[in-house]
């Protein structure tokens, strides 16, 4: 039998320099500390990994490697005490662990596909609390490529694998001092939007204003979100006003949501449309009060991240891509606007797009006119 040809595109994640990455970049693991860890056991290589990196920082890890189909299991047998409450051994886990990782890794993208929304939005309104407390402590979000996530993306396993492990900047020879250098260029990005009051977004079927001065922009250069590179803010929350049109489809819990269009006055959602998933959409805005105002702006500089592949982890980072998100604020950022839902939504400024600045351009077509020295 002939050998395989090799493969041009490179391998997938190593998993060892992904724990590596994640344990000291990411989360920063000390001495006796707590760490949960999180994911379905199609991760077991990066889990295994993620022990062996854990320990050898003399911390605790403490895995929870969940069968696939355990979040559609619990939907569909929950009763309203399942729905309405919050388990106390979750409480427990929160107060006392030091630090969250979460790892997207699923066999079925859409496996909440069929999950009535509103008791996916009664869930989250109750775990609410918990999700604060949990925000306020070291964490952070990633995935591993799995089989179902390359058939979401359109990709072949292979590669799907070289493409996250790009995203993740696991193909330069030191990862962390790469991320460093792309928080460094977001960092001169921020110096630049602190002085700004009024962005606008246009691009075909799009034009809308928002205003953000007042509020603190955050550089996500890894630390939270693996892979990352966006900046972001809280848009003033009565600001937003005009349309904006989000090409790239989302996938929230595994429903298939695209071409979404949104009128705003007086920072509130007055319209919405959706190509397919309308009945989500709604359900959504219907969530509570704070659903149809923006909790966030974010701007994508990854260009590791070339193209969307229905996962908002990765697609909201895409360099020349803009997202805001539905709901919930970052208190950090100076928002004032709560909700049960983030719901991010991605705008893609590549073709024919443009962002400005109190009128000065910040990017055309997707790319920055200047490097923000």
């Amino acid at each position: 039998m002939s050998e395989p040809a090799a493969d041009p595109l490179g391998p997938g994640p190593d998993p060892d320099a992904f724990a590596q990455l994640l344990c000291g970049w990411c989360l920063d693991v000390q001495p006796g500390q707590q760490v949960l860890v999180r994911s379905s056991t199609l991760a077991a290589p990066l889990l295994l990994a993620l022990q062996r990196a854990i320990l050898a920082r003399d911390a605790w890890p403490h895995i929870r490697a969940e069968l696939p189909g355990l979040d559609a299991g619990f939907y569909a047998h929950a009763r309203d005490v399942h729905l309405d409450g919050v388990p106390s051994l979750a409480r427990a886990e929160v107060e006392h662990a030091d630090a969250f990782l979460s790892i997207h890794a699923p066999r079925n993208t859409r496996a909440l596909a069929d999950v009535d929304p509103a008791r996916l939005a009664r869930a989250a309104r109750a775990r609410a609390p918990l999700q604060e407390a949990r925000l306020a402590k070291r964490w952070c979000v990633t995935l591993w490529p799995t089989a179902a996530g390359a058939q979401q993306a359109g990709m072949g396993e292979a590669a799907f694998a070289a493409f996250v492990r790009r995203a993740l900047l696991l193909d330069r020879d030191d990862p962390a001092a790469a991320w460093a250098e792309l928080g460094a260029f977001q960092e001169r990005l921020i110096a630049r939007l602190r002085e700004a009051r009024e962005l606008r977004i246009e691009a075909e079927g799009t034009d809308l204003r928002l205003r953000v001065d007042g509020r603190t922009w955050r550089n996500s250069d890894g630390r939270r979100n693996m892979p990352s590179g966006e900046v972001f803010t809280s848009p003033l929350e009565t600001s937003a006003e005009g349309v904006i049109r989000f090409t790239v489809p989302s996938s929230p819990g595994g429903v298939e949501v695209e071409d979404v269009t949104l009128a705003f006055r007086d920072g509130e959602v007055v319209e919405a449309r959706a190509a397919r998933g309308q009945a989500y959409l709604e359900r959504m805005l219907a969530t509570d009060a704070g659903a149809r105002r923006l909790g966030e702006i974010g701007i994508g500089t990854n260009a590791g991240i070339t193209r969307p592949i229905g996962a908002i982890l990765l697609d909201e980072k895409i360099g020349g891509t803009v997202h805001l998100a539905l709901g919930r604020s970052y208190p950090e950022t100076g928002g004032r606007n709560e909700s049960a839902i983030h719901w991010d939504l991605i705008c893609d400024l590549r073709a024919g797009g443009r962002l400005t600045a109190d009128g000065e351009v910040l990017q055309r077509d997707g790319a920055f006119v200047s490097d923000f020295h």
